[in-house]
C-alpha cells in the first residue's frame, strides 16, 4: 500500500538507519488499531515536515500514524540499544513498544525520523504488551511541544491517535499511539549496544552514521570518532544547561535516554519545578534521588563517561592513549556547561555583556539563595524581575515572600538590567504540573478542550495573554506532592 495525501502526493519514507546499521535494527510490524481516532494532530509540525494535516486526519493518514499502513517502500524497525538504568547496565533494551517507520527528507536535505510509541510489542518488549495509554502519550505531546516553544532541542510530537483498544495497567485504560519526530533516535545506549556486539566494524559504521547525520564537521577532523565524542559532549552540556534554566526535570536520565544529537528524548516521569529546591524529584521510580533537578549536570557527565567507554577502541590503538584522549574531552563538559548556564543566567537577569562573568555568577547565586530560602515559585520569581527592572518590585517581593530582596536588588539594579532581554528569556507559561494533570484527566473522559487551551498557551511561552492568568499561577495548595510515572 502507498500512503497518498489529499493532493495526490505520495508520502515517502527512506530507511537509511535500517540500511546502514542492520545489526542494530529488527524488522517490526505495528499491532492492529481497530478504531483509530485523532486526539491531536500537530498541524504546524506537519507543514514543516511537508505532510498534509488533512491527510493525516483521513483513514489512510491515521493508518500511517498508528503504523498499520506504512508507505510501500518503508522498512519499519525496532531499534536496538543497551543502557545504564539507574546506574546498572542492561545489555539489551531496545524499542520494546516502538517502531521507527523511517526517515522524512526535509527541504534542507536533513533527515527526520518518523517514530511511533505504543505501536505494539517487538522482540525487545521483555514480556510487555508494547502498548501505551492515552494519558502518557498526551503528556509527551504537551511537554515536548512546550520544550520546543521554549527553544530547547527536543523530539517533536506529530500526533496522538487513540487506537480503540484497551491497555491493562492498574486498570483498563484507552490505548493510543504517539507519532513523534527526531533528528534521530541514536542514543548513548546505541553505542553501548554496538560495542557489546564485539564487532568494531559495527561500532565504526555507527560512528560514521552519527557523524554524517548530526556532526558532519567531525568527518574532517584528524580523529573523527574522538571529534564526534567532543561534539556530543558539547551538545549535551548546552542541552542540560537549558533544562536547568527553565526548571525542567527529566526524571529518568538513563544512558538509553540521552541522544547523540543533543535533543531531549523520552518524556516519561518528567516535570517542571514549582517551589525551587535543587533536590526536587518527581519520578516515582527515582527513590534515591539520582536524577533530582540539581543532579542533572552530574548525571549527564556520568552518561558521557559511559559513551566514552563504548567508543574507546576507536579513539586510539593503545588503550592508555585512548583513555587519556577520552578523559581530556570529557573534562570539557563542566566548563562548557558552566559557560552555557552562565550565558543563560546573563539573559535571565538581563545583564549587559560588559558585566563580568564573576558578577553574573555572584548575582545568579544570590538570587538562587533567595529562591531556596523562600521556596519561591521558580518561573514566577524570574518573570517578576522584568517588572522590577521597570521600577515595580512588588511582584518580586510577593514571589519572594518571607525574605527581603532589597540588598540583592540594589546590587542587581546598579548593573542596569534590560527588561526586554528578560522578557525573552523568562517564560510566563510552562507546563505546570497541575495543569498538565487537569488536561490529561479531562482527555480521559474525551474532553479535549483543556488540552487545546493548554497547548495553545504553551506555544508562545514568553508572551503574556489576556485572560490566561491561571496558566501562569503556581499550583493550588491542595494539589499536594506531585509524583510522575514512566508510562509503561
Amino acid at each position: 500500500m502507498t500512503a497518498t495525501d489529499v493532493a495526490g502526493r505520495t508520502v515517502r519514507l527512506s530507511h537509511e538507519y535500517a540500511g546502514a546499521l542492520p545489526e542494530l535494527a529488527v524488522p517490526g510490524r505495528a499491532a492492529a488499531a481497530p478504531a483509530p481516532r485523532p486526539l491531536v494532530i500537530n498541524d504546524v509540525l506537519a507543514a514543516e515536515l511537508g505532510l498534509d494535516a488533512a491527510f493525516l486526519r483521513s483513514p489512510d493518514g491515521l493508518a500511517l500514524l498508528v503504523g498499520t499502513a506504512p508507505p510501500a517502500d518503508a522498512v519499519p524497525v525496532a531499534q536496538a540499544y543497551a543502557g545504564h538504568q539507574f546506574g546498572g547496565y542492561s545489555p539489551r533494551l531496545g524499542d520494546g513498544r516502538a517502531l521507527l517507520l523511517g526517515e522524512l527528507r526535509m527541504p534542507d536535505g536533513s533527515l527526520r525520523d518518523l517514530h511511533l510509541k505504543g505501536s505494539g510489542p517487538t522482540p525487545f518488549a521483555r514480556a510487555g504488551d508494547g502498548l501505551a495509554a492515552v494519558g502518557p502519550m498526551l503528556r509527551e505531546y504537551i511537554i515536548s511541544e512546550a520544550m520546543h516553544a521554549l527553544g530547547i532541542p527536543t523530539t517533536r510530537s506529530l500526533a496522538v491517535v487513540a487506537t480503540g483498544t484497551e491497555v491493562l495497567r492498574e486498570s483498563a485504560l484507552p490505548g493510543a499511539v504517539l507519532a513523534r519526530t527526531a533528528a534521530s533516535h541514536l542514543r548513548v545506549g546505541t553505542a553501548e549496544f554496538a560495542r557489546g556486539t564485539g564487532d568494531l566494524g559495527v561500532l565504526h559504521r555507527l560512528v560514521d552514521y552519527a557523524v554524517a547525520r548530526h556532526h558532519p564537521a567531525a568527518a574532517d577532523a584528524a580523529n573523527p570518532p574522538l571529534e564526534l565524542y567532543r561534539s556530543v559532549v558539547a551538545a549535551q552540556a548546552e542541552l542540560v544547561a537549558r533544562w536547568m534554566l527553565v526548571g525542567f526535570v527529566h526524571g529518568v536520565m538513563n544512558t538509553d535516554n540521552m541522544t547523540l544529537s543533543g535533543e531531549t528524548i523520552d518524556y516519561g516521569p518528567c516535570a517542571f519545578i514549582d517551589a525551587y529546591d535543587p533536590a526536587s524529584v518527581y519520578s516515582s521510580i527515582d527513590q534515591g534521588g539520582r536524577y533530582a533537578y540539581g543532579n542533572q549536570p552530574f548525571m549527564a557527565e556520568w552518561n558521557l563517561a559511559r559513551l566514552a567507554e563504548a567508543l574507546l577502541p576507536l579513539f586510539a590503538d593503545e588503550p592508555d592513549d585512548a583513555l587519556a584522549r577520552a578523559q581530556e574531552v570529557l573534562a570539557e563538559f563542566r566548563p562548557r556547561f558552566a559557560e552555557a548556564r552562565r550565558a543563560g543566567m546573563r539573559r535571565k537577569l538581563g545583564l549587559p555583556e560588559d558585566v563580568t562573568a564573576d558578577a553574573v555568577e555572584e548575582l545568579a547565586g544570590g538570587f538562587h539563595d533567595l529562591l531556596a530560602v523562600t521556596r519561591a515559585d521558580y518561573t514566577t520569581a524570574f518573570r517578576s524581575l522584568s517588572a522590577a527592572a521597570r521600577g515595580d518590585d512588588a511582584p518580586l517581593r510577593a514571589a519572594l515572600a518571607g525574605a527581603d530582596p532589597g540588598p540583592w536588588l540594589e546590587r542587581w539594579l546598579v548593573q542596569h538590567p534590560d527588561a526586554g532581554t528578560m522578557d525573552a528569556a523568562n517564560p510566563v507559561y510552562i507546563p505546570r504540573n497541575h495543569l498538565v494533570e487537569e488536561a490529561l484527566a479531562a482527555a480521559a473522559t474525551d474532553d479535549l478542550e483543556p488540552l487545546g487551551w493548554l497547548t495553545t498557551v504553551l506555544s508562545t511561552p514568553f508572551t503574556e495573554r489576556s485572560g490566561a492568568e491561571r496558566y501562569a499561577s503556581p499550583a493550588p495548595a491542595d494539589f499536594g506532592a506531585y509524583r510522575t510515572f514512566c508510562g509503561t
